[in-house]
């Protein structure tokens, strides 16, 4: 466990809040990230990143609050855009930091605002899953991977009524989704005609590796205009409405796409060794997140 302060940014991508270390003495344990992400009992994140510089540039690595690495994050990439600005090491011009995903140009813009280009999505997979413990039974949706794997549902209901964390939940552990599982997203694209495409759409997201419903997802924010895009829903550019309230932007360049919106440093200081501890958690406490379902509890209707 820690036993001196480690130096910290708070940072907020539309709502999707990390950690951000500087180059840390060492790599934090799972445990320690774990505990630091917690909320209520220490500083709370949706994850955590840090950033070092070495001869090929910046480089960044990313976990999620479990404590367990992912390949990518884009709103955090993109708070680390403004990190890099804040502890000048940008140049004037773009900034490019690599990830388990591959290296990412970012841009730093006007106010508390940074922009990420990522490549074209691949092609959207329909998939059609069952979950027999719920009353939902098949679920149609799309599967789309953004440096992380996300399942896209279409809701056609209001978004304030979609069941994020009931549906979200054992979606995100569909056996047929791999042994990683995936983000569930669930979408509410404009009723237009196909030949009279839209440029707005809201979503909800249940990130794994969280294991609940964040206010924001930048690589579900590309997943789902990718799906809207190959269903006729969406033209680029369009304007997604977060849970958090802020509005993130996904426009064309050339062959990738860039995607724009809030991100602000919040809070710098140093986390103490008493941020690290981790209380048990039991059974009954409010919050508690069961553990995930078995494969067992899935079937499979087709790919």
């Amino acid at each position: 466990a820690v036993t001196t302060p480690t130096p910290f940014f708070k940072v907020s991508g539309s709502g999707n809040d990390f950690l951000a270390l500087v180059e840390p003495a060492r790599v934090p344990t799972l445990e320690e990230i774990r505990a630091w992400c917690r909320r209520g009992v220490s500083i709370g994140a949706d994850g955590l990143f840090t950033l070092r510089r070495d001869g090929e540039g910046i480089a960044m690595a990313y976990w999620n609050s479990d404590g367990r690495p992912a390949n990518l994050c884009l709103n955090a990439t993109r708070c680390a855009v403004e990190v890099v600005c804040e502890i000048d090491w940008a140049q004037n011009g773009p900034i490019t930091l690599r990830t388990a995903a591959g290296s990412f140009v970012g841009y730093p813009e006007t106010g508390d605002c940074a922009a990420v280009e990522v490549a074209r999505p691949e092609t959207p997979r329909a998939i059609e899953l069952v979950v027999p413990t719920l009353a939902f039974r098949a679920i149609r949706g799309w599967f789309v991977s953004v440096g992380v794997p996300h399942l896209v549902v279409p809701w056609e209901g209001s978004l304030a009524s979609a069941p994020v964390v009931e549906l979200g939940r054992p979606l995100r552990h569909h056996v047929d989704l791999g042994p990683e599982g995936a983000n569930v997203n669930f979408v509410a694209y404009p009723q237009t005609p196909r030949d009279a495409r839209g440029n707005e759409f809201g979503l909800r997201t249940y990130e794994r590796g969280v294991e609940d419903e964040t206010l924001s997802c930048g690589t579900g924010i590309i997943a789902a205009t990718a799906v809207g895009v190959a269903l006729g829903h969406l033209a680029l550019p369009v304007i997604a409405e977060t849970q958090s309230g802020f509005r993130v932007e996904v426009d064309a360049g050339g062959s990738s796409w860039r995607l724009r919106g809030d991100a602000r440093i919040v809070a710098r200081g140093e986390l103490l060794p008493a941020a690290a501890v981790e209380p048990r958690v039991t059974s009954w406490t409010v919050g508690h997140t069961p553990s995930a379902p078995k494969s067992s509890d899935f079937a499979t209707v087709s790919n």
